[in-house]
């Protein structure tokens, strides 16, 4: 009976996001930027940036018990390694005017003059790819030694790897490469993401993020409710009963943190394909608090928690209270009240009020499939 009630839920889960990406794809084709509900899809697009950036944070800070704060370091690598390798030839000397640019290879110019129009999707792919390869790889250096600290010592290490990168990375000397503090414009962004099919022209810069998102958070699910999620979150439980029964701290640690980063990375390659820039004075400290309050929002420990989390939380602050900074809010017009900086005084108390109600976040350590499977329990029981 578990078996099939499992297949079903698999199947249903698969059914809800195939649905759901198709209505993303249909939004992106009929809001224009002239329509009000454009924020719709502003909120979808920084939403699923934020969404993998929570959720690869939380495998690490909720499954495996890890308290990391370098987070913001590794969407930085990310989201450079993307846009030095996707700038075409004929902007790199306009976007690198200071600097005699060390990178001139372009995955999807190269890949579309071999394969076409497709070349170009194939060559964005491998670039984002190759972002979280980078910030898994400077994950794996930093963990070496970073991964023998625990608790508030790690969060320390990892916080100053985080601000060293982002010095490194505006450090002219390395301007032939990073742009020293400059930003990198002109790469592949998604709202140039179109798909010809004969006449008609399907708009993607809503769904591509949102379709790389979603793989990426499956990936995560699937490794969190596998043998190794299993070993995150024994680790995290009780560290001495975990090595007692066989379990390789130092192996299993440093896999969470790796693949952990490696996802950070490809949320920071989108990061700069939907801001269309990249820029390491955008990758302070901050983000990476707001990413841990869109963890703790959610639930520390629970992937739909984080999922749930960001988009409210950027849904919060980029749309539905925007009027508060603007004099007027539901129809109530108060200058007086309603002003620049308003917003973030009530989304702070929003956030309390969740934090006072929600000791454990919204869904605390639950995903949605157990929420409809206490359900199911309960309208049996009534029944009979």
């Amino acid at each position: 009976m578990k078996q099939e009630y499992r297949k079903k839920t698999s199947w249903g889960a698969l059914l809800a996001v195939l649905v759901f990406l198709a209505v993303v794809l249909w939004l992106d084709q009929i809001i224009k930027p002239t329509n009000k509900m454009y924020m719709l899809l502003t909120v979808l697009q920084k939403g699923s940036v934020y969404a993998l950036a929570a959720v690869s944070m939380n495998l690490l800070n909720g499954y495996t018990g890890l308290f990391s704060l370098g987070h913001a370091g590794f969407m930085l690598i990310g989201a450079y390694t993307y846009a030095i390798f996707t700038i075409p030839s004929s902007a790199r000397d306009a976007v690198y005017q200071y600097f005699d640019a060390a990178v001139r290879f372009s995955f999807p110019e190269a890949l579309s003059g071999v394969m076409g129009p497709a070349g170009t999707a194939v060559g964005v792919l491998i670039a984002v790819i190759l972002a979280g390869l980078m910030a898994a790889f400077f994950a794996w250096l930093i963990g070496l030694p970073v991964l023998r600290l625990k608790s508030d010592y790690l969060a320390i290490a990892t916080l100053g790897f985080a601000e060293i990168i982002r010095a490194i990375f505006q450090w002219q000397k390395l301007g032939p490469i990073t742009n020293g503090s400059n930003l990198l414009k002109n790469f592949a962004r998604t709202s140039k993401f179109k798909l010809e099919l004969g006449d008609t022209k399907l708009v993607l810069s809503t769904f591509v993020p949102v379709l790389i998102a979603t793989i990426s958070i499956i990936i995560i699910v699937k490794l969190v409710n596998s043998t190794y999620g299993r070993a995150f979150k024994a680790i995290r439980d009780d560290e001495i009963a975990a090595e007692a029964m066989g379990i390789n701290l130092a192996k299993h640690k440093m896999l969470s943190f790796t693949v952990s980063s490696f996802f950070a990375g490809v949320s920071g390659a989108m990061m700069a394909m939907v801001l269309s820039i990249a820029q390491a004075s955008n990758f302070k400290s901050a983000m990476t608090y707001e990413i841990l309050l869109m963890v703790v929002l959610g639930g520390i420990g629970s992937t739909s928690g984080s999922v749930i989390g960001s988009f409210l939380f950027v849904a919060a602050s980029e749309w539905w209270l925007r009027g508060l900074d603007s004099g007027s809010f539901l129809g109530i017009s108060a200058p007086g009240i309603f002003r620049n900086g308003f917003r973030l005084v009530v989304f702070s108390i929003i956030i309390m009020i969740v934090v006072l109600f929600f000791r454990k976040g919204i869904m605390g350590e639950r995903e949605i499939s157990d929420v409809l499977r206490s359900r199911k329990k309960k309208a049996g029981g009534t029944a009979k």
